[in-house]
């Protein structure tokens, strides 16, 4: 399954008569507080339209990915975009331009473009394979992806001016707590709407609300009638009968008639699954019924399907004799759908249990043991997996949750695993089941699809695979690890075609801020080189934790959720601290950052997994948010005395851009060595701001202020 992973925008500012300060991402005021006009009526504009810039960037992250297939290929290509929208629009705090005026115009725009030049995965062979409405050729990707981040970028500029201009009118240390409740705001409401599966349709109607509310009370007739249109357009996406949405996919329902009746099922715009009966299954899909031939019914007490669907799956383990059927799928939706539309009706016995889980989640959290595990089609959409992503399946099928499998085997037990595989993907698995178990497994081999091949992977826990007629002999592919977590990328490497797309970000992403945020900034950018180093290192340092905590706890909307909000507390204590503490020499708050990185990357990613679940989480949290605490202290430091937080705030916002590029080398290196790099651009901020400081004039004019921002790549 794939998804939109869920990502946060976070502001940190605090400002008394001592100066300024930052969070790692942003900049902030040094101005005195008695230049700053309080009034209350800016306080709560501003944690509104903290709020709406917040839940905006979610909703776009996740719906667009809904709607098209190239995005999943680069799941922070939306984010990239906001952020840079969001940058452009800080840095109009103050201009005479009115972004937040044609913002309205520009989400039609982005809406419109969305739904009517959609991306659909139409077929797994062939020259074309992507088709948009009606059956047509999609456009070209470079094309699609273009307009999609140009108007991504203009949206965020409106909401980012909007959140701006009440921001430079007040105490940055208001406005930091005023921002840090918005944003908080915005995760528990959109994982609210995530929890209650609701569709585009609710997020459009908050969204337009929220933004006529920021135009009011200058509000023009074709603002209303561009939101008017935008809602009624989400809401027939929505409410078509075929059609349904969960905190992962937007799920398409169709009926199939005639000889062989299914119920298809697709998501995010890819075939996924076929609900269908027993006798069409054994009909057509006999492969369901292959890990039983080396198995006997007597066996069968206690069986996990990882992956269980619709119910195809379970379906033919409760036809085969399993006494009890424990079946794991993360969609709490497509359970659903089983449930009440399942031709076989497997989730309506009483030998079967539901759980809502990330199958690696539920195998670390269960103390059960297994007579037979199968991993049931986990890697459904690997056609299009974004391979820069941590996909809601890949720490299932690393070698150490093999290793997890085995010691979750019952004695005797036996594990399964199917799926129609790439050649270098069915070598990769069995190669990863023969370094777990230390046999090869065993090779069932069925009909090819569209270049792939229909095999099935069984390894006896004991010894040889009971009637097994044929091994595998394939080529050995390096198993993907918990480090590198990439069952779909044959071997480690960034294809050129990821290179070039990465240079066109970066390209577009100068010149939109050239033409949004004017020329003067970028001709100063020299002067705050170490602003770019620790925008890149924090975007990095964000990207590790998301991965971290994938691994430990699930790769679910949920655990987005919980990092988000630990981000927050670690940026708020390190603002307090800030406030209240004398802090240390930049020197020695560096060699502190660098000492919580080396303790990091000292500990495996994956040694908190053996605690339970409470005990998991603090020491996670320990382990994740400390650099991000002391990186927090040292940008306190360095933006109380910048001279222009304007063209600060300019370098840091590409130094993060940078960093979110700089993120697919992780396809190279696996994400483990990130914080190397981490640690050498902090190094080079360190050194470069001293020289930045040695050869800064003697007085410098007083500053405008700027919120920071946080992302998560």
């Amino acid at each position: 399954m794939d998804s939109g992973t869920p990502f946060i925008e976070m502001d940190a500012a605090w400002d008394d008569d001592r100066g300024g300060g930052a969070g790692p991402d942003g900049l902030t005021a040094a101005r005195p507080a008695r230049q700053r006009a309080q009034r209350p009526s800016s306080g709560a504009r501003l944690a509104f339209a903290s709020f709406l810039m917040l839940f905006v960037e979610l909703a776009l992250i996740r719906w667009i990915t809904s709607n098209n297939v190239y995005v999943t290929k680069a799941t922070n290509f939306v984010l990239l975009a906001s952020f840079l929208g969001i940058g452009i629009g800080f840095l109009n705090a103050r201009a005479r331009r009115d972004y937040l005026r044609w913002t309205p115009v520009a989400l039609l725009a982005l809406v419109g473009f969305v739904l009517l030049f959609p991306v659909i995965l139409s077929s797994l062979s062939g020259s074309h394979p992507y088709r948009g409405l009606r059956h047509m050729l999609a456009l070209p990707q470079p094309v699609s992806l273009g307009i999609i981040f140009v108007l991504t970028a203009a949206v965020m500029a409106g909401l980012g001016q909007a959140m701006a201009r009440p921001f430079v009118g007040l105490r940055a240390l208001n406005a930091y707590r005023l921002d840090i409740v918005g944003s908080i705001a915005g995760i528990a409401v959109f994982s609210g709407l995530s929890f209650l599966d609701q569709p585009p349709a609710t997020w459009g109607i908050i969204a337009c609300a929220g933004l006529l509310a920021l135009l009011a009370p200058k509000i023009r007739w074709w603002q209303v009638a561009a939101v008017a249109v935008i809602v009624t357009a989400l809401c027939i996406e929505s409410f078509v009968p075929s059609q349904t949405w969960s905190p992962y996919n937007k799920l398409s329902v169709y009926q199939q008639t005639g000889k062989n009746p299914a119920l298809n099922v697709s998501a995010n715009n890819i075939p996924y699954q076929a609900a269908r009966s027993l006798a069409v299954l054994a009909r057509q899909k006999p492969f369901y019924w292959y890990p039983y031939r080396h198995v006997t019914k007597a066996s069968l007490d206690d069986v996990l399907i990882i992956g269980a669907g619709t119910g195809n799956d379970t379906a033919v383990a409760l036809a085969s004799g399993a006494r009890h059927i424990d079946a794991v799928e993360i969609d709490p939706e497509l359970l659903r759908l089983g449930e009440q539309r399942a031709p076989s009706q497997p989730y309506s016995s009483p030998r079967v249990t539901l759980h809502v889980a990330d199958g690696r989640e539920y195998l670390q959290d269960t103390n059960k043991k297994y007579n037979l595990i199968l991993f049931a089609l986990p890697d459904s959409l690997a056609a299009v997996s974004g391979q820069s992503a941590v996909r809601l399946e890949s720490f299932l099928l690393t070698k150490q949750s093999i290793a997890a499998v085995k010691a979750h085997l019952a004695p005797g037990g036996t594990f399964a695993m199917y799926n129609y595989y790439a050649p270098f993907l069915l070598n990769r698995y069995a190669t990863t089941i023969d370094d777990v178990f230390g046999r090869v497994p065993c090779e069932d081999v069925g009909p090819p699809l569209g270049g792939r091949q229909l095999a099935v992977l069984t390894v006896y826990s004991r010894g040889a695979v009971p009637h097994c007629t044929s091994y595998w002999h394939g080529t050995r592919v390096a198993p993907a690890t918990d480090d590198y977590p990439f069952p779909y990328l044959p071997s480690p490497g960034m294809p050129m075609s990821y290179v070039w797309f990465l240079i066109a970000i970066l390209l577009g992403s100068v010149l939109l801020l050239r033409v949004g945020g004017g020329s003067g900034p970028l001709r100063r950018m020299h002067r705050y080189t170490d602003l770019a180093f620790m925008g890149a290192a924090f975007m990095l340092l964000e990207t590790k934790n998301i991965v971290q905590f994938a691994l430990l706890f699930g790769a679910t909307w949920f655990v987005n959720s919980l990092v988000s909000a630990g981000v927050l507390v670690a940026v708020y204590l390190a603002v307090e601290t800030a406030r209240h503490v004398r802090l240390p020499r930049p020197m020695f708050l560096h060699a502190a950052l660098i000492a919580s990185l080396a303790v990091t990357w000292l500990v495996p990613a994956d040694a908190p997994l053996g605690l339970p679940l409470i005990p998991r989480f603090l020491a996670a949290s320990a382990l994740a948010f400390a650099p991000i605490y002391i990186a927090n202290l040292i940008f306190a430091q360095r933006f109380s005395d910048a001279e222009t937080t304007g063209t600060a705030f300019a370098a840091n916002l590409l130094g993060a851009i940078v960093g979110g590029l700089i993120e697919y080398t992780a396809l190279i290196t696996g994400y483990r060595f990130l914080l190397i790099v981490v640690g050498v651009l902090y190094a080079l901020a360190f050194v470069s701001s001293r020289f930045l400081r040695r050869s800064a004039p003697a007085t410098a004019p007083p500053s405008t202020a700027l919120t920071p921002l946080t992302l998560s790549p």
